[in-house]
């Protein structure tokens, strides 16, 4: 995994002094152009070809009554993503994404439109057992970096990876917890829409996988890939494995939310270089986002309350990268314009 082009963000940030406008006034505007010049290793940097990658699976931790929606919710929304009724369907066709919608493991039949890449038939339950074993966690690492590589070779600017699965910011929060160190409460929130007497059983249900995690095991309880065997997703996991495969391939990527943004917690934790190949999208409306965030360093380019997840937060915030690529691109320089400098 190779560091961003370091010439090409100075020769970026050259051209920003130059372009007519007081320096640094189109904010982080600025910054997103340069640092996508460098990741792109290009003069005019550009995210017009972007590549959706939706990734669902099922979870076993159903089984504790966490959830507000039963579990068939999964493969329904896989068919209303294929047939364009989904936010993030919709969100795709009007930016002109490719949407690919990939199984890596849920209960009953695969959908014809989605990429087969089951791992199982969901995980286990976290709060009984490990979710899954390093085989199967190693399987989804393997088919979240395939995805990354069919965007590379379908020549994409830029990655969004998505997620659905009834079940998983349960997941997403208890591994959050481990590899922070945080306690269940601090982090947990409603999900698809719990009350407070939901998301007080759901801190519960997170407790006790945490203390199963923890006795399982032991000093390697806060690895990253212990950690996600022994909590995530086959979901979160190929989301991993496609941050992962997309920065040793030196393709920038958008982070949605709260359940991608773990599992990036979780690839940076494992090869620190791959942050410097992320982009945030915006603060979701789960509680636990923000702590994630900050164990990232990063500074998101929206707060919308959303919470829907899909990639659906990454994708509206994809016209604001676009004209950060615009801006640098077109804007006259001092000379050009014929105006003088400050």
């Amino acid at each position: 995994m190779k560091a961003p082009d370091a010439t090409f963000a100075d020769h970026a940030r050259a051209r920003q002094a130059n372009l007519t406008k007081p320096a640094g006034s189109l904010g982080r505007l600025e910054q997103l152009a340069i640092a996508l010049a460098a990741q792109q290793g290009r003069e005019r940097p550009s995210v017009e070809r972007v590549h959706i990658a939706l990734f669902a699976a099922d979870h076993g931790v159903c089984e504790e009554g966490i959830s507000a929606f039963p579990q068939a919710v999964t493969a329904q929304m896989i068919a209303n993503f294929a047939s364009g009724g989904a936010a993030i369907s919709v969100l795709a066709r009007q930016l002109g994404a490719t949407l690919e919608i990939i199984d890596t493991g849920t209960l009953g039949l695969p959908h014809p439109a989605a990429r087969n890449a089951r791992v199982g038939p969901g995980t286990a339950n976290v709060a009984r057992t490990d979710a899954m074993t390093p085989a199967q966690r190693d399987q989804a690492l393997a088919a979240g970096d395939a995805a990354a590589a069919r965007a590379v070779d379908a020549g994409a600017d830029l990655f969004i990876g998505g997620e659905m699965g009834i079940g998983n910011t349960t997941s997403a929060s208890a591994l959050a917890c481990a590899l922070l160190n945080r306690p269940a409460h601090a982090l947990t929130g409603p999900g698809t829409g719990l009350d407070e007497r939901g998301v007080t059983h759901k801190t519960r249900v997170i407790e006790v996988a945490l203390q199963r995690h923890a006795n399982t095991h032991g000093t390697r309880s806060r690895d990253p890939m212990t950690a996600l065997a022994s909590l995530g997703g086959f979901e979160i996991v190929a989301l991993a494995g496609a941050l992962l495969g997309c920065a040793a391939r030196r393709l920038p990527v958008l982070v949605d939310g709260f359940i991608v943004s773990v599992a990036a917690l979780a690839a940076v934790r494992h090869a620190p270089a791959l942050r410097d190949w992320l982009h945030f999208a915006h603060r979701s409306g789960e509680p636990g986002h923000k702590h994630v965030l900050n164990a990232l360093g990063a500074e998101p380019l929206l707060k919308l309350g959303m919470r829907l997840g899909e990639g659906s937060g990454a994708a509206v915030a994809v016209p604001l990268m676009r004209a950060a690529c615009v801006l640098h691109n077109e804007m006259a320089s001092f000379e050009q314009a014929g105006v003088e400098r400050g």
